[in-house]
């Protein structure tokens, strides 16, 4: 039985996956991982350097032989970034203010996307 040792860079400790053959694709080890750690696909990625050589692996075919160590980090799905760079902006318009005492209660505001 083959394996690749594996941990997030905040952690001490390497944790396995086992597999069977001479290496294991980039995809594969993605889904072992989240498996094991009980991550959603939905709410990160992972991406995977080798531990000795610094190298990321990008391409979800890539051969990563067996025995190697990676870091694993979590980064935020594309789904996740979009929602966050597409935040609203809001605009207050403080010209139909009467009183400055009121100022919270009276704020109007429109949102420009």
């Amino acid at each position: 039985m083959s394996c690749v040792h594996y941990k997030f860079s905040s952690q001490l400790e390497y944790n396995t996956v086992r597999f069977s053959g001479l290496h294991i694709t980039l995809c594969e080890l993605k889904k072992q991982i989240m498996a094991q750690e009980r991550l959603k696909a939905t709410n990160c990625d992972l991406q995977i350097t080798n531990a000795q050589t610094g190298e990321e692996y990008t391409s979800n075919d890539t051969h990563i032989p067996k025995h190697s160590s990676v870091i694993v980090r979590r980064t935020p799905t594309v789904e996740q970034k979009r929602n966050r760079t597409s935040s609203n902006l809001y605009v207050f318009n403080f010209s139909d203010l009467h009183c400055h005492s009121c100022l919270p209660l009276c704020i109007s505001h429109k949102v420009i996307n």
